[in-house]
């Protein structure tokens, strides 16, 4: 019977931490080069170690002033974890080859997100997939997607979210109109036009405005696409954050500046429960990095 079979039939309170930092110091001969390896501080190191002995009641290092050394039953773990940790980590490597996180959005993705999402995919091995919804959330529900980028109203409260930014918007005119011409236009001069509503995935609706001057809906829609040719085709305005408009242009479509408008807020979310495993982590790196996500 091996040294590690033999240890793993008891009960014992040892976990891939205190075996990983075992092998660091037995390779490294020491403590402070292993404590390198590690990114781990000497102290900790240490404590790892002796936990690691006093679970298993074995002495692993005989200690002294000058050096670090295995003792034999420290050698024979040894010798026994190097393949065993080995063949772990390329079977934990298989596994996660193609692993895909899928983010759902509407339209409009921040510009910084893809550079973002690769970065993401080189440090954990977990590709990033966007994948273009109607609605968001509901990509989220049928478990089409594992993170959604929400933008506008408040997040439901079943969801785990993340606030990214603020964005300003920007008025969509069509072409053929004399406000076309204009550099720009007030929040307050919407309400005496007709309003092009994009029903589930907007951000902007009649409600928006003071009771009492609300602009008429000129016409609905679902998606940007539709939003931008029933502005083309003069059916009303829109508005829209500045960023997407920037994306997403149509000839017969003006864009023009407003001022009094409120922001467009951004926000990822993902399932309070039975979350992808990556999802938390990409939404909180994402928020962390949501200064360079509009750059």
């Amino acid at each position: 019977m091996t040294l590690l079979t033999h240890l793993y039939t008891q009960r014992i309170n040892v976990d891939l931490r205190h075996l990983r930092c075992f092998l660091a110091v037995a390779e490294e001969g020491g403590f402070t080069a292993a404590g390198r390896r590690l990114h781990l501080a000497q102290p900790t190191l240490t404590r790892t170690i002796k936990s690691l002995e006093e679970s298993l009641g074995v002495q692993l290092f005989e200690r002294s002033t000058r050096r670090t050394e295995l003792t034999e039953k420290g050698e024979k773990l040894r010798e026994n974890l190097g393949p065993l940790l080995g063949q772990l980590d390329r079977t934990l490597k298989d596994l996660r080859e193609g692993e895909k996180l899928r983010v759902g959005f509407s339209w409009g993705l921040p510009e910084g997100l893809s550079r973002f999402a690769a970065r993401f995919a080189e440090e954990t091995g977990t590709g990033v997939e966007f994948v273009r919804c109607e609605i968001p959330q509901d990509g989220l529900g049928a478990g089409q997607v594992h993170v959604a980028l929400l933008r506008g109203t408040p997040p439901p409260r079943n969801l785990r979210s993340r606030f990214l930014y603020e964005e300003p918007r920007i008025a969509g005119v069509p072409a053929g109109w004399e406000l076309a011409a204009r550099t720009e236009l007030d929040w307050a001069e919407l309400a005496d036009l007709p309003l092009v509503v994009n029903t589930a995935s907007g951000t902007t609706f009649p409600d928006m405005w003071p009771a009492g001057r609300r602009p008429a809906v000129g016409a609905e829609c679902r998606n940007y696409d539709e939003w931008l040719e029933q502005v083309a085709a003069g059916l009303g305005v829109g508005t829209a954050p500045l960023s997407t408009a920037r994306r997403y242009t149509h000839p017969s479509v003006h864009l023009v500046p407003l001022t009094g408008a409120p922001t467009v807020s951004a926000h990822l979310v993902y399932p309070s429960h039975g979350a992808h495993p990556q999802a938390a982590r990409f939404v909180n790196e994402a928020w962390r990095a949501s200064d360079e996500l509009q750059t």
